[in-house]
């Protein structure tokens, strides 16, 4: 059985589900367990100022909350990608230079180890042998991440921007407009 921990699910057009339609999701755990994952294409409207106001400034722009899927929805989990330096106190690395974050310790702290942080509401996660059926289906692209996928920016953009440095046919898939049938 092949493990997609550290890379990205990307959603392939035929899956329609509100909740992972154009998602871009970061694999955090993927083993015989199942797996799990935040959408890091889904900024909410929601400042990171009204609900962890003290990481308002550390983490990177845009400094929202992000939907990170629709499980536990009610909590927070942070990820953070570190430094050449060293991860600092306070950070536990999962995959490479990526890592949850202690929402609990001081910014301060942790924000010099770290190249960028999000903060995610939810997550998304899979029983065992669930991810697998929905690749083998055809509802997820399995991709590489690159280091600033996951601060990216605008992340509004990010299905398509990861779509688009593939090979072939799934970086033709980049131009595919949202409502196919405004075509």
């Amino acid at each position: 059985m092949v493990f997609h921990t550290g890379q990205l699910l990307v959603a392939t057009p035929a899956l329609v589900d509100p909740n992972f339609a154009r998602a871009v999701i970061f694999l955090l755990d993927h083993d015989e367990d199942g797996a799990l994952g935040v959408i890091i294409n889904r900024p909410s409207e929601l400042p990171v100022l009204a609900v962890l106001p003290g990481w308002a400034d550390a983490v990177s722009e845009p400094s929202l909350l992000f939907s990170g899927g629709p499980v536990a929805q009610d909590s927070a989990l942070a990820i953070g990608l570190a430094t050449g330096a060293g991860p600092p106190t306070g950070f536990k690395q999962l995959i490479g230079d990526y890592g949850l974050v202690d929402l609990d310790a001081a910014p301060i702290d942790l924000t010099p180890g770290l190249a960028g942080v999000r903060i995610f509401s939810g997550y998304a996660g899979w029983s065992p042998g669930q991810l697998e059926v929905e690749i083998a289906e055809g509802s997820w692209y399995v991709v590489g991440a690159r280091a600033g996928d996951l601060t990216h920016p605008e992340p509004n953009r990010l299905w398509r921007t990861v779509l688009r440095r593939q090979p072939g046919d799934l970086a033709y898939l980049s131009t595919l407009p949202s409502d196919p049938s405004m075509n």
